[in-house]
């Protein structure tokens, strides 16, 4: 392994520690998360708007990984996205490792920058085909849902009657 290279992978390791700290540390309990005794139709709209916007900060963390398994199960049910991610992500990646300077091919020099821009069209082709905008919105429109209704519909706990308070 080149240097590069071992200064790229600390650093993802450093991003993930981060993230794995910061954001799943304040992951909630799923017994907190999932409490159906806690669950009732709110009596107007400022009601749910005020449940909704305790809700969306206290399980953030929760809706994210909502969010995220929203994401793979669109790409897993899209096999044409999912085959032009890959092969993005992997043309590059193979590129890049294996392909330094030019070389010859059947007369022609082949430079690194010409797989580059080839990896770039047929991957962008491939994703087109995957319809990448309908999975987007589906992830959205399905994590809204989902979230909404779960922010909006669980009446938040004891301490958010505390939230403002300060402590000396």
């Amino acid at each position: 392994m080149n240097m590069d290279t071992v200064g790229y992978l600390t650093s993802v390791q450093d991003t993930m520690q981060n993230l794995r700290q910061t954001r799943l540390g304040q992951l909630r309990h799923p017994g907190e998360f999932f409490d159906y005794q806690r669950v009732s139709r709110p009596s107007d709209t400022g009601a749910y708007m005020k449940r909704a916007g305790y809700n969306i900060r206290y399980f953030s963390a929760n809706y994210a990984i909502i969010v995220a398994l929203c994401t793979v199960y669109a790409l897993i049910t899209s096999p044409v996205l999912l085959i032009g991610l890959v092969f993005l992500i992997g043309g590059f990646i193979g590129v890049s490792r294996f392909v330094t300077e030019p070389f010859e091919f059947q007369g022609r020099t082949i430079t690194p920058q010409n797989l580059y821009f080839g990896v770039f069209v047929l991957g962008i082709l491939l994703l087109l085909f995957g319809s990448p905008f309908s999975a987007f919105f589906w992830v959205v429109g399905a994590s809204g849902v989902i979230i909404g209704a779960h922010a909006g519909l669980l009446e938040p706990g004891v301490e958010s009657e505390y939230e403002g308070v300060e402590t000396v």
